[in-house]
């Protein structure tokens, strides 16, 4: 039986008497009369809704009109009404309210009897009525707005914004002229018990409710016990959850809606889920039949509020819409309906008033978006917690605010449309937009959000009610809101927290970027750029500064790479050129324009500003401050070794440095620098030294590669299905994963290298397949370990959301030790693993396992720091409890406290033997009565002996108890000793933390080899997957002397498997390319739809996994490396940087002719195609042959310009293939080809292009007119090919003739008769 729930009044139990949560933006104290509490639990008369609607300002969507009447006996049955939310009898008996003066009644009406029913029609639309509701016992004003002939039935609208389809003729109702009612009535929910019910008047508030609740309100420490939430506000409807709260039955209350805590009552019960509230609608009005009509004026309001919201847009779309999701977040539906025309009157200054904080308009110059405005009369209205609320988010209007008030994180204005719309919040009653989550959902809606690429600004309560009355009485001041905070800003790049970003393994990428040299005024110049990439949550940070083509190349495989999710630039300062490389190359990103200098550091105020940092923390005892990051030296630096390095290298690091700077100014108005920092790993960019290839330890393949071989995007979606990453990804731990695609981001080029990975790819399957799939079973039950180790770094640090001030009700040490328990055990798993997989693997024969397996080398050997950590306390008892009670000798600062509470303990039985002895009587002991211990207890008979300066402290029948002196002076001693105990007791889990984070690099090392062992599992699992056979690649000596080859027999793809094309129906191919007196092109023609863009893939898919140290689908296949893959493949275009199809053709081209080299693979797929023919293949044609004759490369190069085909037949470093197929005769003269898909010899005469056209299902009247144009296009090409040769065939003609009739020279006669012959049948082939 599922456990009930406690029961509640409807309102949070964590306020006492005053002003609740939702009164924020509450009414007018001067306007309304303080609610003041019934000593009965009691409900205010209030209409009871014949169908239940959980939002009354909305208008329902159901149609039907109600099949309930209002006449029935509000009798408790299995089957209540669905208009009446009494649970039954138990519900306490309505009290009543104020009322205005009453209408001017006329015709009254009262209910006909059975035989005499009155009808009703057209004529009574538009007039006033009033309902009498029997189960309410009441009369409700309305007016009816429309009538149904079909259904005989009106709609009345009543004064709340209810409507209800209803038969006049069959109500009791009465005919009303005047003025309408000024009571204002809201829809409330249910409670479970202790229930009450509020009517909101245009004057009064009237409350009722229970002593209980008083009481235990009371006795709460909520924060909003002395907010002054209600003054200054005008005429606006109160929104306090105390006195407009919903009431639910409590079977409906979900459990997300509640926090339920054993020693805390169930806060805030009005909150419902969007969810949840739409399928109670839905169901209840379908059970009733109601019909409901907006009668709204959409267009006025939605006209109104656009004005306030969208006309700035267009300059905050110019900076970056810093404010997305924010401003532009037009409301519709009953959201409008509510709060359109009140946001559209009383916010002028978000619209067509709307100014920066410096009064600047958004038609002025370097006008900040992110900052507003607010008129001093706005200000003089509002009340203590308002202003505090506006003072925050007026400084920061391009983030979302989770403002904290109590257990909950509430959303106010224009956030609360937000938190509505991306969170699936309920909007809490009244006309301010207010919705809010308790404190235990913030991880999974603060990721919602920042998933969905809005900023969330955090503010934190860094006081409680009870230190803000001490504030008061100390310091005489009258603030009656508690202190708040900015404790964090989180983004997709900030984010830290969250179970998405624990089960989701892909880095999140913050990027700063800057640019310096001459790019600005000259585009032609070469581009200089400082990168820093940091990854939040592993806490690394890589560096890198280099020079750049025109196309921003280097930049490009960057990004396409690493995919930021955010990126930090210094506003206007990017040339054109990049910031076009920036929107291409990315996936929409956050973008931050810092202002340079003052927000965007140069280097010598990033220099500076981290010497201060780490020589703080270098000072710091016993800090975990990296050993490497010690400088030798005079003293004067602390910074770690890398930024030393670029700080002396004359400027060279400079705009690394400065991008560095940009990313840490950033990162500290997220409260996250310093933690980040103290544990940084710093690495060197990949890309420093992108333009000296030959250095390099690893092939480039650059963003057009990664795109067109969709090495981790599929064309389709951008997802990883049909990718290499995911054939490839049998990974099991989530740094595996992320290891394995910088394999295939850039794969090795030193031959030994490629070479060691093979040889652990291959100890790790085949008779040790077992012993490898033990290691990832053991492994996959690990979090991400890189992730929760980082995390455990952060939470040493006293800052952000962990600061000491920050007031949360969360039980965060617990959390905090079980993580580090995780932390413990997970770290365990992987050593135990790797000891387990070294003992039993035969690993002498590859160098790399060698390494990865050996503790002290590449494996880290932490046995000693995990048996420290298991004698230091009992991991399954702490995880329990959340406590850590450390071992004897674990901690010094406990043992000593330990020690001297032993010692006062063994005084006071020292004490107790002295008093036996004293009073002679061995009977004497030490009791405990209530609070009081160490009572001495002696009995009565020796009362009399009792020393006169004993302390009587109780006494019953034979016994006496007694304090003495020593006793006293010991207690207090005791006591004192004992505080230090639970001091020390507290601060022990962040001891044990701080000791390892002292071993951080050993714990990385772990994670580092663990990942690589799970990469190489993985390579040797995924190649079982391949159609067909695998083989080892052969990679062979890349010396100067040696002729870049390529070599593939019976060659498959390493993507398509049997189960997507059916099996067996891929087709194998042999491939050679280059090598002593070979072809070092091929030359690819063929039929539409045959196969050549595929085999272009799968060529240089394979190049990839042979030198990742994988096996290829292959019978043989053999390399030299490849330093670089060039890959010009499909159409597509880039609108948003202003590049149509033919140009993004050509500025890949660009890139291969300048940065290809001899030992690169060039890969062509039908280049020239989106112009002219002629123009295209000229292109065509000049770019193979700058390839074949300048840089000597291997490539293919597939075409549909045949005429190629005839220029390089007899050249011997082209090899002419093409895609076999079997043409036949079709219906209407259409041929039709079957596509063989094998790589064969020679060129192909014809494209067949109509052939694909008839496989597409165009026409046949279509088919038959395309194959009469082909024709006639074929023989016109044909005519003027003659017309161009007319006059080389003349010129043969004349020497023919000249050495028939020349008989003189008879030594020449037999080589001029051959010559003779041979110009003969070239004339009839023209």
């Amino acid at each position: 039986m599922a456990p009930s729930r406690r029961q509640i009044s409807g309102r949070s139990p964590l306020v006492n008497q005053q002003r609740q949560i939702t009164s924020f933006f509450g009414k007018s104290a001067s306007s309304s009369s303080s609610p003041s509490p019934s000593p009965a639990p009691s409900l205010s008369n209030k209409k009871i809704p014949k169908f239940s609607n959980p939002n009354p300002n909305s208008p329902s969507p159901s149609p039907s009109p109600p099949k309930k009447t209002p006449k029935l006996n509000p009798k408790p049955s299995s089957n209540p009404p669905a208009r009446s939310p009494s649970p039954g009898p138990a519900t306490p008996s309505p009290v009543q309210s104020k009322f205005k003066k009453p209408l001017l009644v006329i015709g009254q009406a009262p209910s006909p009897p059975q035989s005499a029913v009155i009808t009703y029609g057209d004529e009574v639309v538009g007039k006033q009525v009033r309902v009498y509701w029997p189960l309410d016992k009441k009369w409700y004003d309305g007016s009816v707005t429309f009538y149904d002939k079909g259904e005989g039935k009106h709609v009345v609208e009543y004064e709340d914004g209810e409507e209800e389809s209803l038969d006049l003729g069959k109500e009791k109702i009465e005919w009303v002229v005047g003025a309408k009612s000024g009571d204002r009535f809201k829809r409330l929910r249910r409670g479970a018990s202790a229930l009450r019910k509020v009517v909101t008047d245009s004057d009064d508030d009237v409350e009722m409710g229970s002593v209980e609740e008083e009481k235990e309100n009371k006795s709460d420490g909520d924060d909003s016990s002395d907010e002054d939430w209600g003054k200054n506000v005008g005429k606006e409807v109160c929104e306090s959850e105390e006195d407009d709260v919903e009431l639910v039955d409590e079977n409906e209350m979900d459990e997300e809606e509640l926090v339920e805590e054993k020693d805390e009552e169930t806060p805030k019960g009005s909150r419902v889920s969007k969810t949840d509230s739409r399928k109670r609608k839905t169901s209840e009005v379908t059970k009733s039949g109601g019909e409901k009509k907006s009668r709204t004026d959409k267009d006025t309001i939605l006209k109104g509020f656009k004005a306030s919201v969208v006309e700035p847009l267009m300059k905050i779309g110019e900076a970056d819409r810093v404010v997305k999701g924010l401003e532009d977040n037009i409301l519709d539906g009953d959201a409008l309906a509510r709060f359109g025309a009140r946001e559209s009157e009383k916010f002028r200054f978000l619209g067509v008033d709307r100014r920066d904080a410096i009064r600047r308009r958004p038609t002025d110059e370097n006008y900040d978006p992110r900052t507003l405005y607010l008129p001093p009369d706005f200000v003089k209205k509002l009340t203590g917690g308002q202003r505090q609320w506006w003072e925050f988010k007026s400084k920061h209007m391009d983030k979302v605010v989770f403002f904290k008030m109590g257990k909950f994180y509430e959303l106010f204005e224009m956030d609360a449309h937000v938190g509505a719309k991306e969170l699936d919040i309920q909007y809490m009653k009244g006309e301010q937009p207010h919705c809010g989550f308790p404190e235990k959902n913030f991880s999974v809606n603060i990721e919602k959000l920042v998933r969905k690429g809005y900023r969330v600004l955090v503010v934190e309560q860094t006081e409680t009610p009870d230190q803000l009355e001490q504030r008061r009485k100390e310091t005489g001041s009258k603030d009656k809101v508690v202190k708040r905070e900015i404790c964090a800003v989180v983004t997709k790049g900030t984010l830290t927290d969250g179970e998405m970003l624990l089960t989701n393994p892909d880095a999140s990428y913050l990027m700063a970027l800057t640019e310096g040299g001459e790019t600005l005024t000259n585009q032609t110049a070469e581009h200089n750029f400082g990168v820093c990439l940091v990854d939040v949550a592993t806490k690394k940070i890589m560096l890198g500064q280099f020079k750049d083509d025109q196309d921003c190349s280097a930049l490009s495989s960057l990004l396409s790479e690493m995919r930021p999710v955010e990126i930090i630039k210094p506003a206007k300062v990017l040339s054109s050129a990049t910031e076009r490389t920036i929107v291409r190359q990315t996936r929409n990103p956050l973008v931050n324009n810092l202002v340079p200098l003052s927000e965007f550091w140069d280097s010598e105020k990033t220099i500076h500003e981290l010497g201060i940092f780490y020589k703080r923390i270098s000072c710091q005892p016993s800090s975990a401050y990296p050993s490497e990051g010690k400088i030798l030296g005079d003293g004067s630096s602390f910074l770690p070794k890398m930024l030393s390095e670029l700080a002396t290298e004359d400027k060279n690091g400079s705009l690394a440095l400065s991008a560095l700077g940009g990313a840490i100014y950033y990162l500290r108005q997220a409260f996250l620098d310093e933690s980040l920092l103290r544990f940084a790993k710093f690495e060197s960019l990949p890309y420093c030294d992108f333009s000296n290839v030959n250095e390099k330890q690893h092939m480039v393949l650059d963003a057009a590669a990664l795109e067109n071989l969709e090495i981790f995007e599929n064309s389709r979606n951008g997802g990883y299905s049909g990718t290499l990453y995911a054939q490839l990804n049998q990974c099991v731990t989530a740094s595996g994963k992320r290891l394995l695609k910088t394999w295939l981001a850039r794969p090795l080029y030193n031959t030994e290298l490629i070479k060691e990975r093979q040889d652990a790819v291959a100890i790790l399957r085949g008779e040790n397949l077992p012993y490898s799939l033990e290691f990832r079973k053991a492994l996959s039950r690990l979090p991400d370990m890189e992730r929760l180790i980082a995390r455990m770094f952060s939470s040493i640090e006293a800052s952000g959301r962990n600061g000491d001030k920050v007031v949360l009700y969360e039980d965060t040490a617990k959390k905090q030790v079980q993580e580090f328990i995780s932390t413990l055990r997970g770290c365990e798993t992987m050593a135990e693993a790797c000891s387990s997989l070294r003992a039993i693997l035969k690993h002498d024969k590859s160098r790399r396992l060698l390494h990865l397996l050996t503790p002290g080398q590449i494996l880290p050997n932490i046995s000693s720091s995990i048996k420290y950590f298991k004698d230091a306390f009992d991991w399954v008892e702490a995880h329990n409890s959340g406590r850590v009670i450390p071992h004897e000798g674990a901690d010094d600062e406990y043992d000593c406290a330990c020690k001297t509470v032993e010692e006062f303990e063994s005084s006071l039985k020292k004490h107790l033997k002295e008093q036996r002895k004293l009073l002679g009587d061995a009977s004497i002991n030490y009791v405990t009565v209530g609070k009081d211990e160490y009572l001495l207890e002696v009995p009565e008979s020796l009362s009399g002996s009792v020393p006169h300066d004993y302390e009587l402290c109780s006494s019953k029948k034979g016994v006496s108890r007694y304090w003495t002196p020593t006793i006293k002076k010991l207690l207090k001693e005791l006591s004192q000793a004992k505080s230090e105990k639970e001091s020390a007791l507290k601060s022990i889990s962040q001891r044990l933390i701080g000791r390892f984070c002292e071993h951080q690099e050993k714990w990385r090392q772990l994670v580092s080899a663990t990942a690589e062992l799970d990469v190489l599992i993985s390579l040797a699992f995924a190649s079982d997957s391949y159609e067909g056979v695998r083989c080892r690649p052969v990679i062979s000596g890349s010396t100067s002397d040696d002729v870049p080859h390529l070599s593939a027999t019976g060659l498959g793809h390493p993507v398509l498997r049997g189960d997507s094309l059916g099996r067996g129906s891929f087709v194998p191919n042999n491939v050679k390319i280059g090598g002593a007196e070979k072809a070092s092109f091929i030359l690819l023609t063929g039929p539409n739809m045959g196969g050549k863009s595929t085999l272009l893939r799968q060529v240089c898919l394979a190049v990839i996994l042979a030198q990742i140290g994988a096996d290829v689908p292959a019978e043989t296949f053999e390399v030299s490396p490849v330093d670089r893959i060039c890959v010009r493949m499909g159409a597509k275009d880039h609108i948003m940087a202003g590049q149509s199809t033919f140009l993004t053709e050509l500025s890949e081209t660009a890139v291969m002719l300048t940065s290809a080299t001899r030992n690169s693979l060039v890969v062509l797929d039908e280049l020239g195609r989106g112009t002219a023919t002629s123009d295209g293949q000229a292109i065509a044609e000049s770019v193979l042959e700058h390839f074949i004759d300048k840089v000597q490369c291997r490539g293919l190069f597939s075409t549909h310009y045949h005429r190629l085909s005839v220029d390089y037949q007899t050249n011997p470093k082209v090899s002419l293939c093409h895609m076999a197929c079997q043409v036949g005769e079709g219906i209407g003269g259409v041929e039709e080809v079957t596509f063989l898909y094998r790589l064969t010899p020679g060129a192909c005469p014809k494209s067949y292009g109509v052939n694909v056209a008839r496989l597409a299902g165009l026409p046949d009247y279509v088919l038959q007119r395309a194959v009469i144009k082909s024709q006639e296009f074929e023989a016109l090409y044909g005519k003027k090919q003659r017309k161009t040769d007319h006059k080389m065939a003349a010129m043969i003609k004349q020497i023919i003739s000249s050495v028939a009739s020349d008989s003189n020279y008879s030594a020449s006669k037999d080589s001029l008769s051959e010559l003779h012959s041979m110009a003969n049948t070239f004339l009839q082939l023209i």
